[in-house]
């Protein structure tokens, strides 16, 4: 069912358990990065989790770089297109640096995977992904996330950078549109 401006998302995850779970992921993430550690946002939905955990990451001393790569897979569309397309590229150096690849959610895995791929072809010596929200998925993906903030269930999620044809990203919590 499309999305109506006139439809509320159910509320799976509150601002403060989305704030909770970022912290409880940077916890775990800072022993294994260092300062040199170039956090890459997967750009657009990423950009709300990538803000808060490297602020979080700061927050344990652990300051990293930030860059961003812009991939699309899903244009406004509810499934994959099945392809990735690579809108901007990576900006800063990784050659020789750890690289933390920050997305939303993983879906299908593409994004994940491409940007993985790239981010090893720029010269990277090490490269951890997180996700905040994992989805179920019925087959093997390309690529499991080294840290996961929170395991979502199979249901169409905003908020929090996840959106429904562009709208909702900026919802403070997570919530479900089906």
């Amino acid at each position: 069912m499309p999305w109506s401006p006139m439809a509320d998302p159910v509320v799976l995850l509150s601002e403060e358990e989305v704030a909770r779970r970022v912290a409880a992921l940077a916890a775990e993430i800072a022993p294994k990065i260092d300062d040199d550690t170039v956090a890459v946002c997967l750009l657009t939905g990423g950009l709300w989790f990538a803000s808060d955990l490297t602020r979080a990451l700061s927050r344990l001393g652990r300051h990293v770089r930030f860059d961003a790569l812009w991939l699309a897979s899903y244009g406004d569309e509810r499934a994959s297109l099945g392809r990735c397309e690579v809108r901007a590229d990576l900006q800063r150096p990784l050659s020789g640096r750890t690289a933390l690849i920050i997305d939303d959610v993983i879906d299908t895995g593409l994004s994940l995977s491409e940007a993985s791929r790239l981010v090893g072809d720029a010269g990277a010596a090490q490269t951890f992904t997180a996700v905040f929200a994992s989805k179920p998925w019925p087959t093997p993906r390309a690529i499991v996330p080294d840290f996961v903030a929170w395991e979502a269930p199979a249901r169409y999620l905003v908020g929090y950078g996840m959106d429904a044809a562009g709208a909702l990203r900026g919802l403070p919590y997570i919530g479900a549109l089906d």
